[in-house]
Order: structure tokens, then sequence, then C-alpha cells
């Protein structure tokens, strides 16, 4: 059973961390939707901030680094497709 100090360094971490996930959710969608109606450059730049939030989310543990690379992997697989039409 958790201490209530250790309860509330918890409280505080999950507060802290929700804010950083919930911007790294929406990066992704950004880009998710530039990859879908934007041109080459826009695309790429939305990738590129989507990927750095990734890596900085997984940098800090947030969110484990195995999720961030595979949401990585699947942003790029969108974008190369959507390039190579």
């Amino acid at each position: 059973m958790p201490s209530e100090k250790s309860m509330r360094s918890s409280l505080r971490k999950q507060e802290r961390n929700r804010s950083v996930r919930s911007a790294t959710r929406t990066y992704i969608a950004k880009a998710v939707k530039a990859i879908e109606e934007s041109d080459q450059d826009e695309r790429e730049a939305a990738v590129k901030r989507a990927l750095k939030a990734l890596d900085e989310t997984a940098k800090r543990r947030i969110i484990h680094p195995n999720n961030a690379a595979r949401r990585k992997s699947r942003l790029m697989k969108r974008l190369n497709t959507a390039s190579a039409e």
C-alpha cells in the first residue's frame, strides 16, 4: 500500500504528464491530417514535429519507448505512402 507522500507525488506527476501526452497526440493528429490534405513541405514539417514530440515523450518515460517507436513507424509509413502517390 503506497504511502500518502508517494501518492501525492504520483498525482503531481500524473497531472504533469497528462498535458504532455495530450500535446503529443495533438501533434500526431495534425500530422495525419497534413499527410492527407497538405502539400509535401507542410506534410514533412508536421511529421517532423510529431516525431520530435514522440521522442521527447519517450525520453521522459511518459510513454514506453517501444510505443513511441511504433507510432513513429506508422506515421512514417503513412507519409511515405502519401508521398509515393
